[in-house]
Protein backbone atom coordinates (compact mmCIF):
# COMPACT_ATOMS: atom_id res chain seq x y z
CA UNK A 1 0.00 0.00 0.00
CA UNK A 2 0.87 3.15 -0.69
CA UNK A 3 0.38 6.38 1.47
CA UNK A 4 0.94 9.90 1.02
CA UNK A 5 1.20 12.52 3.70
CA UNK A 6 0.50 15.67 3.58
CA UNK A 7 1.01 18.70 6.21
CA UNK A 8 -1.13 21.36 4.72
CA UNK A 9 0.00 25.57 4.31
CA UNK A 10 0.02 27.98 1.42
CA UNK A 11 3.61 28.87 1.70
CA UNK A 12 5.37 25.55 2.91
CA UNK A 13 3.36 22.53 2.35
CA UNK A 14 5.21 19.35 3.78
CA UNK A 15 4.85 15.49 1.58
CA UNK A 16 6.06 12.51 2.32
CA UNK A 17 4.96 8.85 0.90
CA UNK A 18 5.90 5.44 2.55
CA UNK A 19 4.98 2.11 1.42
CA UNK A 20 3.54 0.05 4.03
CA UNK A 21 4.04 -3.82 3.04
CA UNK A 22 3.46 -6.86 5.02
CA UNK A 23 3.42 -4.54 8.25
CA UNK A 24 6.32 -3.10 7.69
CA UNK A 25 6.41 0.66 6.78
CA UNK A 26 9.40 2.49 4.33
CA UNK A 27 10.12 5.87 3.49
CA UNK A 28 9.78 6.14 -0.27
CA UNK A 29 10.15 10.01 -0.87
CA UNK A 30 9.02 12.91 1.40
CA UNK A 31 10.60 17.28 0.66
CA UNK A 32 8.55 20.38 1.22
CA UNK A 33 6.87 22.31 -1.35
CA UNK A 34 6.56 26.40 -1.38
CA UNK A 35 4.92 29.30 -3.36
CA UNK A 36 6.36 32.24 -3.50
CA UNK A 37 4.55 35.02 -0.74
CA UNK A 38 5.40 37.73 -4.09
CA UNK A 39 2.50 35.71 -6.22
CA UNK A 40 -1.39 36.71 -5.61
CA UNK A 41 -2.61 34.03 -3.83
CA UNK A 42 -4.85 32.89 -6.07
CA UNK A 43 -1.62 31.50 -8.35
CA UNK A 44 0.06 29.85 -5.06
CA UNK A 45 -3.46 28.18 -4.75
CA UNK A 46 -2.69 26.62 -8.36
CA UNK A 47 0.27 25.74 -7.92
CA UNK A 48 -0.57 23.22 -4.91
CA UNK A 49 -3.09 21.90 -7.07
CA UNK A 50 -0.70 21.34 -10.01
CA UNK A 51 1.82 19.96 -7.38
CA UNK A 52 -0.65 17.40 -5.49
CA UNK A 53 -1.52 16.37 -9.00
CA UNK A 54 1.55 15.56 -9.97
CA UNK A 55 2.65 14.12 -6.42
CA UNK A 56 -0.83 11.50 -7.34
CA UNK A 57 0.71 10.82 -10.78
CA UNK A 58 3.97 10.49 -9.56
CA UNK A 59 3.21 7.76 -6.57
CA UNK A 60 -0.75 6.70 -7.29
CA UNK A 61 -1.03 6.25 -3.78
CA UNK A 62 -3.99 3.94 -2.36
CA UNK A 63 -4.72 6.47 0.19
CA UNK A 64 -4.01 10.17 0.93
CA UNK A 65 -3.67 11.51 4.99
CA UNK A 66 -3.97 15.35 5.31
CA UNK A 67 -3.72 17.12 8.49
CA UNK A 68 -6.41 19.03 9.93
CA UNK A 69 -6.21 22.38 10.96
CA UNK A 70 -5.86 23.80 14.69
CA UNK A 71 -5.03 27.47 14.84
CA UNK A 72 -5.83 29.04 18.32
CA UNK A 73 -4.43 32.71 17.79
CA UNK A 74 -3.63 33.31 13.98
CA UNK A 75 -7.30 33.50 11.86
CA UNK A 76 -5.11 35.03 9.30
CA UNK A 77 -2.66 32.18 9.13
CA UNK A 78 -5.54 29.80 9.51
CA UNK A 79 -7.50 31.01 6.68
CA UNK A 80 -4.70 30.93 4.03
CA UNK A 81 -3.70 27.67 5.22
CA UNK A 82 -7.21 26.73 5.04
CA UNK A 83 -7.68 27.91 1.82
CA UNK A 84 -4.31 25.34 0.66
CA UNK A 85 -6.52 22.43 2.53
CA UNK A 86 -9.28 22.79 0.98
CA UNK A 87 -7.44 23.06 -2.91
CA UNK A 88 -5.39 20.02 -1.51
CA UNK A 89 -8.98 18.01 -0.49
CA UNK A 90 -10.47 19.08 -4.02
CA UNK A 91 -7.31 18.10 -6.11
CA UNK A 92 -7.19 14.27 -3.83
CA UNK A 93 -11.07 13.97 -4.53
CA UNK A 94 -10.68 14.74 -8.20
CA UNK A 95 -7.87 12.36 -8.66
CA UNK A 96 -11.02 9.60 -6.84
CA UNK A 97 -8.03 9.27 -4.21
CA UNK A 98 -9.37 7.66 -0.82
CA UNK A 99 -8.87 10.86 1.75
CA UNK A 100 -8.81 10.78 5.64
CA UNK A 101 -7.81 13.54 7.97
CA UNK A 102 -6.08 13.40 11.24
CA UNK A 103 -5.93 16.42 14.05
CA UNK A 104 -2.30 17.08 15.34
CA UNK A 105 -3.43 14.99 18.27
CA UNK A 106 -4.43 12.11 16.55
CA UNK A 107 -0.92 12.10 14.89
CA UNK A 108 1.14 12.81 18.30
CA UNK A 109 -0.96 10.07 19.94
CA UNK A 110 -0.26 7.67 17.04
CA UNK A 111 3.03 7.90 16.72
CA UNK A 112 4.70 9.21 19.66
CA UNK A 113 2.03 7.31 22.18
CA UNK A 114 1.30 10.84 23.96
CA UNK A 115 -0.75 13.27 22.60
CA UNK A 116 1.26 15.96 23.51
CA UNK A 117 4.71 15.29 22.44
CA UNK A 118 6.32 18.18 21.05
CA UNK A 119 7.96 18.33 17.97
CA UNK A 120 11.57 16.57 18.57
CA UNK A 121 10.05 13.57 19.71
CA UNK A 122 7.46 13.09 17.03
CA UNK A 123 10.70 13.35 14.77
CA UNK A 124 12.46 11.03 16.66
CA UNK A 125 10.02 8.66 16.36
CA UNK A 126 9.52 9.07 12.66
CA UNK A 127 13.57 8.74 12.06
CA UNK A 128 13.10 5.56 14.27
CA UNK A 129 9.75 4.02 13.21
CA UNK A 130 10.83 4.56 9.41
CA UNK A 131 14.59 3.24 10.15
CA UNK A 132 16.42 6.50 8.79
CA UNK A 133 19.74 7.44 9.23
CA UNK A 134 18.32 11.18 10.01
CA UNK A 135 15.46 13.27 10.97
CA UNK A 136 13.55 14.03 7.51
CA UNK A 137 14.38 17.59 6.88
CA UNK A 138 12.94 20.42 6.27
CA UNK A 139 10.05 19.57 10.01
CA UNK A 140 7.51 20.05 7.27
CA UNK A 141 8.62 16.72 5.48
CA UNK A 142 8.67 14.86 8.74
CA UNK A 143 5.56 16.01 9.72
CA UNK A 144 3.61 14.68 6.98
CA UNK A 145 5.93 11.35 7.05
CA UNK A 146 4.26 11.23 11.16
CA UNK A 147 0.35 11.51 9.28
CA UNK A 148 1.47 8.99 6.40
CA UNK A 149 2.25 6.61 9.61
CA UNK A 150 -0.95 7.66 11.45
CA UNK A 151 -2.74 6.17 8.51
CA UNK A 152 -0.57 2.78 8.35
CA UNK A 153 -1.20 2.77 11.99
CA UNK A 154 -4.68 3.52 12.21
CA UNK A 155 -5.27 1.20 8.93
CA UNK A 156 -4.03 -1.68 11.03
CA UNK A 157 -6.72 -1.24 14.52
CA UNK A 158 -9.55 -0.10 12.32
CA UNK A 159 -9.27 -3.71 9.97
CA UNK A 160 -8.09 -5.59 12.70
CA UNK A 161 -4.90 -6.34 10.91
CA UNK A 162 -2.51 -6.66 13.97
Amino acid sequence: MVIIGIDPGIGRMGWGVIREENGAQSMTDCGCFETDAKLAEEKRLEKIHDFIKELVNKYSPDVVAVESLFFAANSKTAFSVGQARGVILLTISQAEVKLVSYTPLQVKLSISGYGKADKNQVQQMVKSLLKLKQIPKPDDAADALAIALTYAYSYKVNNKIL
